[in-house]
């Protein structure tokens, strides 16, 4: 553990660096591993429109009486899948899952109308009182943990604790690092990506995503892939492989309508709203060789938080389902267990 604050800013409670020499006991993430909790089904799912066009895909796993914790997930323009249940202790969570607008199974799919972050930050406001709830734990990751950070600034008292992972602020300097440094080491991808794109790459793909151009969804995605597989320690395919272009194209614009917009945050908006969440637990979850979003961020926005402890996995990357990641964000969900009241 190592104790740590810096002159400008309240220090941070902590941080603790889980270092790993060799693979936790072998796990991976997949049915028949130990890293998780086993896979479970929902027990309920609704369609919840939440204004203009948009209906979102919402469900709910684990123990319909537990205490709540709303899942937030990444992107912007992905959507949550059957893993994500599995971070959570199902004898105690009310595990709350749901697809943001235009994304995954709410309606209408890849649908930029009416799509901002505060229309999210509402949204998260209207599920919870839809679903009855005083407060609730939030998980986000990436995205999820802006997407975290923008609720519990603007409703705090609804916030009991949360777990953010892989934080990403959406500052310039974290998108300029994800389409400019990271770029040069996916060279193949990187080149495939910019040519012919001119000196404002997400205005291009931006413009010609947004009016249905296929082939640049695809350069966008695979991008993406080459570096989520080049952050995971995998060799890094030549092209995207084949996709389905619906959801392809979907993603994308998503993702491209955000960044485009700066997130719909002003410069420092985000750290600059924290003052309300003083007292609130915080666990971050950070892979130390984290590609997509480097532990600078987390460490940032550690310390401006009292009540924040950073797990630093020394061994992890981004994704969420790498086996140390996993490990160390269930046991976060554990460790907020008790102090929520579980045993």
């Amino acid at each position: 553990m190592v104790q740590s604050g810096s002159a400008g800013v309240r220090p941070f409670r902590k941080i603790m660096i889980f270092m790993s020499r060799r693979p936790i006991m072998g796990f991976s993430v997949n049915p028949v591993d130990s890293t998780l909790y086993p896979p479970l089904e929902p027990f309920a799912q609704q369609r919840l429109p939440v204004g203009g066009p948009h209906v979102l895909h919402v469900e709910e796993c684990g123990n319909p009486a537990g205490f709540p914790v709303i899942f937030l997930h990444g992107g912007p323009g992905s959507q949550v899948r059957p893993v994500h249940r599995r971070f959570f202790d199902p004898r105690f969570y009310r595990v709350v899952l749901f697809d943001q607008r235009g994304c995954g199974r709410s309606t209408p799919r890849g649908c930029t109308d009416e799509n901002t972050l505060q229309h999210l930050v509402e949204d998260i406001e209207a599920l919870r009182a839809c679903l009855g709830l005083e407060r609730a734990m939030l998980f986000g990751g990436s995205w999820g943990a802006t997407l975290a950070l923008a609720y519990a600034a603007t409703h705090p008292r609804r916030i009991a604790a949360m777990v953010l992972r892989g934080v990403f602020l959406a500052s310039q300097q974290e998108v300029d690092w994800y389409l400019g440094g990271l770029g040069e080491r996916v060279p193949h991808a990187w080149h495939l990506l910019a040519q012919d794109a001119g000196p404002d790459l997400l205005q291009h793909y931006h413009g010609l995503v947004s009016r249905n151009d296929t082939a640049a969804a695809e350069r966008w995605v695979a991008y993406e892939d080459a570096v989520m597989r080049l952050d995971a320690g995998e060799p890094v395919a030549a092209s995207g492989g084949a996709q389905d272009s619906v959801p392809m194209l979907a993603r994308a614009r998503i993702q491209l309508h955000y960044l485009a917009h700066g997130c719909f945050l002003r410069p420092g908006e985000l750290l600059g709203g924290l003052a309300p969440l003083g007292q609130t637990r915080v666990l971050i979850v950070q892979g130390g060789r984290d590609l997509v979003c480097p532990p600078r961020t987390a460490l940032e926005l550690a310390a401006r938080l009292p009540q924040a402890e950073l797990r630093l996995v020394e061994g992890g990357g981004h994704s969420a389902t790498g086996p140390e990641m996993a490990a160390a964000l269930r046991r976060a969900t554990d460790d907020l267990r008790a102090a929520l009241g579980g045993q």
